[in-house]
């Protein structure tokens, strides 16, 4: 698929249908560049999942089809307008589940094209770095940008819309996908990551304490795989009778998220004086911890940066970070052209 220059549009209001399938939560969304956030819906899936402890693909495909299209006639209806009334579409192009991302791909794609009006692929992720922007004190340009979630702990030097750098990435499991492998070791549910969180503020802080990976060398790179092996070992050398007591796994929680709040936080502050960088940017579903919060709230006020979060709901994914960044990109110009193509695998920084 070939990104192509519309010309930028010239309404005085532009109004975008954003349409986000990479995994398992469907989300539609209308963005009003003049007025901001119309209309959105989340619907997630964590019930279809639950049972098998993770994302099964073929079923988070099949759903987000049951789902979609249902969601956009109801999501265009609660903004009050009609399908005439929508100025551009734009979809999550990647990366995620190559059959989810097709689903709202196609969807997307054959709506713009009856509709007639410009339509475009989302970077996922650039949806979660500028979801901050839906807030009523947006940030300025530029700030560092800590994006954490089940599949990507990254820092990221953001200097304007399209201008990403990768100062740090994690070498092996993202903090997401490590808060998820913990909690399937403490026999929590799915999603492993909340239920681990909620557990924690019942844990002793002092009983156990973890390593904090990569903080003794330099480097923004990050590395969580290790922390869950020593979770693992530590849950095998407290069960008795092949059973963990209740406190015991909260404590094993509550040490757990010490440690990766504790090298999230370092890894920030040495990007902040790494770069020279004010403003600092957290976006991505672990950006709804509330102990990462805290803490970084803390290291703010001590750097003297001001810090920025999207709201709970604009943490996991959502279909109006894919609005924002789509009227971002429609407005100055670009689209795609008919074919559909989507990428499973895409780096960031080769937007």
């Amino acid at each position: 698929m070939q990104r192509v220059r519309c010309g930028a549009r010239r309404e005085y209001t532009m109004r975008i249908l954003g349409i986000e399938t990479s995994c398992d939560e469907t989300g539609v969304a209308i963005y009003d560049h003049v007025n901001g956030l119309l209309a959105h819906a989340v619907y997630t899936q964590t019930a279809i999942h639950a049972p098998f402890g993770g994302v099964v693909p073929e079923l988070a495909s099949r759903d987000h089809l049951r789902k979609l299209l249902p969601m956009v006639h109801s999501t265009i209806q609660q903004a009050g307008l009609a399908p005439q009334q929508i100025d551009g579409l734009a979809y999550t192009k990647g990366p995620g589940l190559a059959g989810a991302l097709l689903v709202g791909a196609m969807l997307g794609r054959a709506l713009a094209f009856a509709w007639q009006i410009p339509a475009i692929g989302v970077h996922h992720l650039e949806g979660h770095l500028l979801a901050p922007f839906l807030e009523p004190l947006p940030p300025d340009f530029p700030f560092v940008a800590l994006l954490v979630s089940g599949g990507h702990t990254e820092l990221i030097k953001v200097e304007g819309i399209g201008q990403y750098t990768l100062i740090g990435d994690t070498l092996d499991d993202a903090a997401g996908e490590a808060f998820d492998k913990t909690a399937k070791l403490l026999g929590l549910g799915y999603p492993g990551g909340a239920a681990l969180a909620a557990l924690a503020e019942q844990g002793d802080p002092n009983r156990f304490y973890f390593p904090r990976p990569m903080i003794d060398r330099p480097g923004l790179d990050f590395s969580f795989s290790g922390l869950k092996t020593y979770a693992a070992n530590i849950c095998r050398d407290h069960r008795i009778d092949n059973e963990i007591n209740e406190q015991t796994k909260a404590d094993i929680a509550c040490a757990f998220q010490a440690a990766v709040v504790e090298t999230l936080v370092v890894k920030c502050r040495r990007a902040i004086k790494e770069t020279g960088m004010k403003r600092l940017v957290i976006a991505g579903g672990v950006g709804a911890n509330m102990a990462l919060r805290k803490a970084l709230q803390t290291l703010a006020e001590k750097l003297q940066i001001t810090l920025y979060f999207p709201r709970m709901e604009f943490c996991t994914d959502n279909g109006a970070m894919i609005a924002y960044a789509g009227c971002r990109r429609l407005m100055a110009g670009e689209c795609d052209d008919l074919s559909v193509m989507v990428h499973p695998r895409w780096p960031l920084d080769e937007l």
